[in-house]
């Protein structure tokens, strides 16, 4: 078996793995809308996807997520909620693991760059699906709603993401088990000295 089909298979099982996890995950947080909408627990596993198995594994599996687990557990809602989520979950994938996988240096620092665009990028698009979804059925998604949803209520599972990915990409890094070393990479490339215990 040539090293391109074991990145592939690698990449696939990772993915598979973090689908599950995703699917799981929220049962932690009783699958209470308001606690879940906090806490965030599906973004995690989109994030962790993209950054180790690269975008074009983290997004599609990403956009199935919220619809799988809606047809599964009911939660969260079809409509207009796991359809939006779909998008929103895509977009982390998309800019998160694009923006770190092709940046010069993979380094803590361009990390958060990608974290941080790629929740902006995110959330825009997870209102304008609810507003498009919304308006579908003739109901109204105001500013104050976008803003509330997307930042103020979200701010604990953002900070939760920003203090526990980083943290489980420094530790694979150390264990070289991220995409530097498992997908092909040269060893020590992109890394700063503190990543590598110097």
């Amino acid at each position: 078996m040539t090293m391109r089909k074991q990145n592939r298979i690698r990449r696939l099982t990772l993915t598979g793995l973090f689908l599950a996890l995703g699917l799981v995950l929220p049962f932690l947080t009783g699958q209470i809308p308001l606690v879940g909408s906090m806490l965030l627990p599906m973004h995690l596993p989109v994030f962790l996807s993209a950054l180790l198995c690269g975008f074009e594994y983290g997004a599609p599996m990403a956009f199935v997520l919220p619809l799988l687990r809606s047809t599964l557990f009911g939660m969260p809602p079809m409509y207009p909620t796991a359809l939006a989520m779909s998008f929103e979950l895509c977009t982390y994938a998309l800019v998160s693991g694009y923006f770190y996988l092709h940046s010069r240096w993979q380094c803590t620092k361009t990390l958060y760059r990608s974290l941080l665009l790629a929740m902006l990028a995110g959330r825009l698009v997870w209102g304008l699906a609810q507003y498009i979804l919304l308006g579908l059925n003739g109901k109204a998604f105001t500013m104050s709603a976008f803003l509330s949803a997307a930042f103020l209520r979200a701010i604990p599972g953002i900070l939760i993401q920003l203090i526990l990915i980083p943290a489980i990409m420094v530790a694979l890094r150390r264990a070289k088990l991220t995409p530097l070393y498992a997908f092909g990479h040269s060893a020590g490339e992109g890394e700063t000295a503190a990543e590598r215990g110097e």
